[in-house]
């Protein structure tokens, strides 16, 4: 596990961040900017979940954490099940 933790969190966040973007784009394809009164295009406001671009960002990084999550349990129980020792 010591060795897979780098491939853990970059795979996790690849794959999660890219479902996370598919999730995003139709939940915003929805709902319409309605509900967003800034666009957030600019500086930090892209990193504010009360923003439309920022609760696209927050999205994508929430997927991306529990993606990483799941790859690392899911590790975690192959090497269990395989026999080897896990630290």
């Amino acid at each position: 596990m010591k060795n897979s933790v780098w491939l853990i969190i970059v795979a996790g966040f690849v794959t999660g961040m890219g479902n996370g973007s598919v999730f995003t784009i139709a939940t915003q394809l929805a709902v319409g900017r309605g509900p967003f009164p800034e666009a957030g295009l600019w500086g930090s406001d892209a990193y504010s979940p009360f923003t439309f671009e920022g609760f696209g960002n927050w999205v994508m990084i929430i997927f991306g954490v529990i993606f990483v999550w799941i790859l690392g349990y899911a590790l975690k129980l192959h090497a269990i099940r395989e026999g080897k020792a896990v630290e």
